[in-house]
């Protein structure tokens, strides 16, 4: 028996069957449907990553090491599997002793058994108490210090890093669908030349420089990450709006001020402070906005009975501590904060087509990427963008724009809306 029969033996108790994917071992075996997607696996070293970390976890350790390949489309590969899983009622499954032993003896004979394969060097390592301030820190330089000229070649030159706001023209760019995105979220903030505005988690600051170049609004943004800022200094810089944005290197729950800002704006900020946090954090959002003023949260969901981390792959290489939940129960915790939510605007398609844009320029600047951050960073990516855009296509997830006001002035939303 080849190795590649050895596994297709192994792995039907945990696949509920035959092989759902064209299987080749390290030695040049094959096994599984010829016309499925091409997995190859390059040393037993895959499989011991599977032993001690059966499913997604393991799997996606494998791939962004290169232990384990697939070939063809990522995202065709992955929609196939995922197929098979649903149609063959895998979630869930609880595998008996007799599974378990045969799995045990197919990785002994392969080779995969031995001690815990050490994480990749691009899995999370972080820190600190849950969603303490350090470990919030840790968090978000994982991910967002790779370093501006990455994150440049895959965005665009807004450098929002958040769904866009597409029309129906085909020849839009991404650029201009974020730009949109921008000047949605001012009017909806109802934002006129010297109004403040508070941008919690700035990001790249394509809000903060929009809304003061092309609104006119006075802007403070706060971010830790000090990448990010050094990048929007220099813009504010560039352009001359250094009396017009203040960029802080702060966590939200150090902003002090109270009742200073007429509009408040949190951009796909929120997944990030955690369920016990998220309370503070709205709160935060509410103080921090007049009497009348109003807050836009842009913000993902997760649809209910889904892992509200987006699950083990997102969570270890990702974005560590991130929490998504339904839509419903996130107006709900606005509320709770002492905020009228006037508004509820779903954009989950316009992810789709954001990711797409993303995954071009990623796919057509990969070498330079490899050249920047190197091929483990580049296959993480790679993973990342092609599941996230299955999630939202899908319905996994979603994404909504949520208004809301704060009580004790009147607010001046126009009665007819005009976004």
């Amino acid at each position: 028996m080849t190795i590649a029969d050895e596994l297709a033996d192994g792995l039907r108790p945990f696949v509920g069957g035959d092989l759902p994917v064209r299987l080749r071992a390290w030695d040049g075996s094959e096994a599984g449907p010829v016309q499925a997607p091409l997995v190859e696996v390059h040393s037993p070293a895959a499989l011991r990553r599977l032993v001690w970390a059966p499913g997604e976890l393991g799997a996606a350790q494998a791939f962004v090491t290169g232990e384990l390949e697939v070939h063809g489309d990522l995202d065709e590969a992955l929609t196939h599997v995922w197929s098979e899983a649903e149609r063959r009622g895998l979630s869930g499954v609880r595998l008996g002793p007799r599974s378990i032993a045969r799995a045990v003896r197919t990785a002994r004979r392969v080779g995969a058994l031995g001690s815990r394969p050490a994480a990749p060097p691009t899995q999370a390592r972080v820190r600190g108490g849950l969603h303490s301030p350090l470990r919030d820190r840790t968090v978000i330089s994982h991910h967002y210090d790779a370093s501006n000229e990455f994150y440049a070649a895959i965005l665009d030159e807004t450098m929002a890093y958040s769904s866009a706001y597409w029309s129906e023209d085909p020849a839009q760019t991404l650029a201009e669908a974020q730009r949109a995105k921008l000047s949605l979220v001012c009017r909806k903030l109802g934002l006129r030349p010297g109004m403040r505005l508070l941008d919690v988690g700035c990001g790249w600051g394509s809000l903060s420089l929009h809304a003061a170049e092309q609104f006119g609004a006075e802007v403070v943004g706060v971010t830790i990450s000090e990448e990010q800022k050094a990048f929007i200094d220099a813009r504010v810089a560039e352009r001359g709006l250094g009396d017009r944005v203040e960029v802080r290197l702060q966590d939200y729950r150090d902003v002090p001020e109270q009742e200073a800002f007429d509009a408040v704006a949190s951009i796909e900020m929120g997944e990030h402070v955690g369920a016990g946090n998220y309370p503070t954090y709205a709160g935060i959002l509410r103080r921090a906005v007049r009497p009348g003023g109003r807050v836009l949260v842009q913000q993902m969901s997760r649809r209910s009975g889904h892992h509200p981390g987006g699950g083990p792959f997102i969570e270890s290489f990702i974005a560590p501590d991130m929490h998504m939940r339904p839509v419903g129960e996130t107006v709900a915790l606005i509320e709770e904060a002492g905020l009228e939510v006037r508004d509820v605007h779903a954009l989950r398609e316009h992810y789709v087509r954001t990711v797409a844009a993303w995954r071009h320029n990623f796919d057509r600047r990969r070498d330079e990427l490899v050249g920047l951050v190197g091929a483990e960073l580049v296959r993480v990516w790679e993973l990342y963008l092609v599941g996230g855009a299955m999630a939202f296509r899908d319905g996994r997830m979603g994404v909504d724009q949520l208004l809301a006001v704060r009580p004790g002035a009147p607010h001046t939303l126009p009665e007819e809306r005009a976004w």
